[in-house]
């Protein structure tokens, strides 16, 4: 292998805030498979085993800190929490925050189509990262980089708020669970033309799930959502948040 093709794994490490023991593990980890399409010769695989690997840790290691984090929110939550923090966006984000893509060894069809800012690719290479370390340092090697990435994405917001928008998350739930869709209605309005209170109820097949206030039809109706999700989980209606 080509000494001039290696990428700064010093500046990587540094990054990381580990010190790989195999600096071959850390380099594999940033081959693209398109690169060896072109070098077939080349000394290292490609990242993709170790993609798969760290796949796995990366879920081992997020649902363990979020079980411990919040022992009183149920499964559901909990699942939801730890797709958001391992979803490919929030992946490729810290992919970019380690300045993976420009390190990649990438072959030259796929760097020209955008290769090095493709979500798919920071997110795959992210995962090789995370692969590699486990294998190097093992999984208390590894846990502390997890957890930081896992405390950044969730940042003091509320699960609902990490997860996604409430009246999707509320429709695709009864959908799935019950077959029906949530029903909206406004149940007052307050305040004057220029300050506008609204608040809204949501029900589903009939029965009564939530309530919420806004500024706006929308913002009760999302408010009304979220209640409506906590009641289905059986979690206090008051606003919980995650800090």
């Amino acid at each position: 292998m080509s000494q001039a093709l290696i990428p700064d794994l010093g500046l990587l490490q540094e990054r990381l805030g580990l010190r790989f023991r195999a600096s071959g593990l850390l380099a594999q980890a940033l081959v693209h498979p398109s690169y060896l399409n072109e070098n077939p010769d080349f000394a290292l695989p490609s990242y993709e085993r170790l993609e798969f690997l760290g796949d796995a840790v990366l879920g081992l290691l997020v649902g363990e800190w979020l079980y411990r984090r919040f022992p009183d929110l149920p499964e559901g939550p909990l699942t939801q929490l730890r797709a958001a923090v391992v979803q490919r966006r929030a992946l490729a984000r810290w992919a970019q925050d380690w300045g993976l893509g420009a390190m990649l060894l990438m072959g030259r069809g796929e760097e020209r189509g955008g290769g090095r800012e493709r979500a798919r690719n920071l997110a795959a290479a992210l995962e090789a990262v995370i692969g590699a370390a486990y294998l190097d340092q093992g999984l208390e090697g590894v846990r502390p980089l997890v957890e930081r990435q896992a405390e950044q994405v969730l940042a003091g917001k509320s699960w609902e708020a990490v997860v996604g928008d409430p009246k999707s998350l509320l429709q695709e739930r009864l959908q799935a669970e019950r077959h029906v869709a949530p029903t909206y209605e406004v149940v007052r309005e307050e305040g004057l033309p220029h300050a506008r209170r609204y608040v809204v109820g949501v029900s589903g097949a009939g029965e009564h799930l939530g309530q919420g206030e806004g500024s706006s039809k929308r913002s009760a109706e999302e408010a009304a959502a979220r209640e409506a999700l906590r009641r289905l989980e059986g979690l206090p209606l008051k606003a919980q948040g995650v800090s």
